[in-house]
């Protein structure tokens, strides 16, 4: 699942404003050592999942806890006309609490025994080259393109393999590109596990390459396009229109509009625990608008699926869904589903207590086609209280509780009726150099 916070449409619009300088970044590079940073984000998440004795599994309550450490160095460009420079990922996941009965939550690697594994850890590294304001890389790297972007939703982040070029020369206009051969997947330690992290039919990635960019016409106005085709799966088209507006000093409207048009490729391989069958040939949308008056923001969200097929994604990345409806259980895209959401959030900065956030939201949907009803109905509702320590040795320190409730009387995701789900996430951020 992948949320779409109106913090990153902000950063958009602050990115088409003011990186581009009239300077190149490699005109500024100071060398490959002193432009180096070395971060440690340390992540302690409990995951809890309450099916309420689906019939439909044999396991009906998922609990576990872990400890997870992302370590990411990235060197500074050498000088000159282009610089060189290297990323190092590293990645380490410690198991704090499970059970035979209760794994599968997707933080650890299962054995064949059923039991999680006690510790795991992968890593890599890229090379990348800087030419003015364009960069060049090559090898292990985080990825955010709407149509090629790796998931951060459990302990440890996916993990993709390839290459990217980044282009800011244009004021305004953030243009990509990828070239991608495999993922590693968040619970697990080897290339191509995305296949079956997010149980595909098939070897999982084969091949995905996209192109798009991101342009600021405004300092309140974005626009995207993207393109992307996954070798056997899909090709898909995406198209983002975003506009932020400030009505006074405490005032604000935000509108965020997506759209995914996507068709099958080749062998039209998808995910397994959808309907495999149907060639997708479909277009998903959804249209956002925020109200902010001081500390309080009230959203309104729709989106709707029109032709065949689920909206499709995952081997292509798990965060690779930039709906409004794509919340913290369901995405509410199934075939001809259509979907509704209505948000509230408190900032409590305004009343004395900064760092201290509330958040509750309810998303209904209807006219899902299934396979075994053309009708199907869910409803979520997510509660999120979080707090950011503003100050002192604990700087940074975010503590966050996420509670899920789902439920479904036509077993429209993965055919389970009920889902109670809760984490607690402690998350420590660690600037070395």
């Amino acid at each position: 699942m992948r949320v779409m916070k109106w913090s990153m449409i902000a950063l958009a619009v602050s990115a088409g404003t003011t990186q581009f300088a009239t300077a190149s970044s490699q005109d500024d590079a100071k060398g490959f050592v002193e432009d180096s940073t070395f971060s440690i984000n340390t992540r302690a998440l409990y995951f809890s999942r309450d099916r309420r004795n689906n019939p439909s599994t044999a396991q009906s309550r998922q609990e576990e806890t872990g400890l997870g450490f992302n370590g990411l160095y990235q060197s500074g460009f050498t000088q000159g006309t282009i610089g060189v420079g290297v990323d190092v990922i590293g990645l380490l996941g410690v198991k704090l609490d499970s059970g035979k009965g209760r794994a599968g939550t997707g933080l650890f690697p299962t054995g064949s025994d059923g039991r999680s594994q006690d510790d795991y850890s992968k890593g890599g590294g890229a090379i990348k080259f800087r030419i003015s304001d364009t960069v060049l890389k090559v090898g292990d790297q985080y990825t955010t393109a709407p149509v090629f972007a790796s998931d951060d939703s459990r302990l440890l982040p996916e993990l993709p393999q390839g290459i990217s070029i980044t282009s800011n020369e244009i004021k305004g206009l953030k243009l990509e590109a990828g070239h991608f051969t495999s993922i590693v997947a968040q619970s697990q330690t080897y290339k191509d596990s995305i296949g079956s992290y997010e149980p595909i039919t098939g070897t999982g990635l084969r091949d995905a390459n996209f192109v798009g960019g991101v342009y600021s016409w405004t300092p309140e106005f974005t626009t995207s396009l993207y393109y992307s085709k996954v070798e056997d799966y899909w090709r898909k088209y995406y198209a983002n229109v975003n506009w932020t507006h400030a009505l006074s000093d405490d005032q604000s409207l935000a509108f965020d509009f997506n759209i995914y048009d996507t068709k099958s490729e080749g062998a039209g391989l998808q995910r397994a625990e959808k309907d495999n069958t149907t060639k997708l040939d479909n277009r998903a949308f959804s249209l956002q608008g925020a109200y902010t008056i001081g500390a309080h923001t009230f959203t309104l969200a729709a989106q709707k699926v029109t032709g065949d097929g689920d909206y499709g994604y995952g081997v292509d990345g798990g965060g690779t869904v930039f709906l409004a409806n794509s919340i913290a259980r369901s995405d509410f895209n199934a075939e001809g589903e259509k979907s509704f959401q209505a948000r509230y959030d408190i900032n409590m900065a305004t009343f004395g207590i900064p760092g201290l956030s509330f958040m509750t939201r309810y998303v209904t949907g209807s006219g899902a086609n299934t396979g075994t009803t053309s009708n199907g109905k869910e409803w979520e509702r997510d509660i999120e209280a979080k707090y950011v320590i503003q100050s002192g040795a604990a700087k940074d320190l975010s503590l966050r509780l996420r509670q899920a409730t789902y439920r479904s009387g036509d077993g429209v995701y993965y055919g389970s009726p009920s889902i109670d789900e809760l984490r607690l996430i402690a998350q420590y951020p660690l600037n070395i150099l």
